[in-house]
């Protein structure tokens, strides 16, 4: 049965909401600690999931080893003193219990759980390696450990979280976090599993949201045909209706000016003044990746919405990608299609958009 809630993740910038120096130090030093100990602790889990799920498929063990994994105390056969996810966390306790609250514990157990669980198929046929966590992954907590509350000039908000103050920024925000994290805090929607992120010494919230799907007067008889191509971005008929959205000039073209640009700068830089490292020497270089990046990411955006809107309006409750399947083949043989055209980004932002709506995608 479909589920009438989906989850979205915010990515809100937050502060150390402390003055002093000193205690502001030791906050940081106990994030940096905690992030760590979720690095090397995801990658003991996943290992230890990993053995598990092979341990009955390894054929040269005795076959009176190969035996089920699962409680003994349920199942006569199983091998396990505790539930198969209770496995994972006890190994958890074991090594870092009193290092980390118990809740970022929880938290990374269930979540490594469920991503192990939706990709073992791929581990099992050997078309995807296990997952390797680096230093930098995200500090996860439960959703109930966040308590907003509005900051005296009610622009932002505040929270506390294992006894660490923390205060929003969200600046000129021109998208739906200040509104999100408003009916937050009145209880309209439901905080889930969240985490704290770290970057180059910036503190980063990914607040995961439990929202209802929007309701729409959708008919699933009525089908929009989508068609993803170089010359136009979408091209989309519904009925006798012909819609084009975006034109190569406005995606390729200027995608292809801000890659010149950057190789401008790239020749050029071999001519630049040393002497402050190479970071330093290649800073303009890394400006076009990002505004390149930016680029291709607001355009997918705004096309994808644009489809989702005509679907909407058009009241069609399925919508069909024809022949996606062949074009992403020649792409992947063509290789200035493979650098400069994101299929494969702007059918997720589709799909994303489509499941907020109530929309089914087909892929063709």
């Amino acid at each position: 049965m479909e589920k009438d809630t989906l989850i979205l993740t915010r990515k809100v910038q937050i502060y150390l909401d402390c003055d002093d120096k000193e205690e502001r130090s030791e906050y940081f030093k106990k994030l940096f600690e905690w992030q760590d100990i979720v690095y090397r602790g995801s990658n003991m889990v996943m290992t230890h999931q990993y053995i598990q799920e092979q341990m009955k498929d390894l054929i040269y063990l005795r076959d009176d080893v190969k035996v089920k994994l699962g409680d003994f105390k349920k199942d006569p056969d199983g091998i396990f003193t505790s539930s198969k996810m209770n496995t994972t966390y006890r190994i958890l306790a074991l090594y870092f219990k009193g290092k980390l609250p118990s809740n970022i514990l929880s938290a990374m157990n269930m979540t490594l759980n469920r991503v192990f669980s939706s990709e073992r198929a791929a581990y099992w046929k050997g078309e995807k390696s296990l997952r390797n966590y680096k230093k930098d992954m995200p500090i996860p907590f439960g959703g109930e450990q966040v308590k907003l509350h509005n900051d005296e000039k009610g622009r932002d908000f505040k929270f506390n979280l294992f006894k660490i103050p923390f205060r929003t920024y969200l600046g000129k925000d021109r998208s739906d976090k200040r509104v999100l994290l408003q009916r937050a805090l009145v209880g309209q929607i439901k905080i889930c599993t969240s985490s704290i992120q770290i970057v180059k010494g910036k503190l980063f919230l990914l607040l995961a949201l439990e929202l209802p799907k929007k309701k729409h007067e959708l008919k699933d008889h009525v089908i929009a045909e989508a068609s993803l191509s170089v010359e136009h971005p979408i091209t989309v008929i519904v009925d006798r209706d012909n819609y084009q959205i975006g034109t190569k000039e406005e995606f390729l073209y200027r995608r292809m000016a801000i890659q010149a640009a950057r190789h401008r700068i790239q020749k050029a830089s071999t001519y630049n003044k040393g002497g402050h490292g190479r970071k330093k020497k290649l800073k303009s270089l890394d400006h076009f990746e990002e505004k390149e990046r930016r680029y291709v990411d607001s355009r997918l955006h705004l096309y994808s919405r644009k489809l989702i809107d005509i679907c909407v309006k058009s009241e069609a409750g399925t919508l069909l990608l024809v022949n996606q399947s062949n074009k992403e083949e020649v792409a992947k043989e063509d290789e200035f299609l493979l650098r400069n055209w994101s299929y494969y980004g702007l059918i997720e932002k589709i799909k994303y958009k489509a499941s907020m709506a109530g929309i089914n995608v087909i892929i063709e």
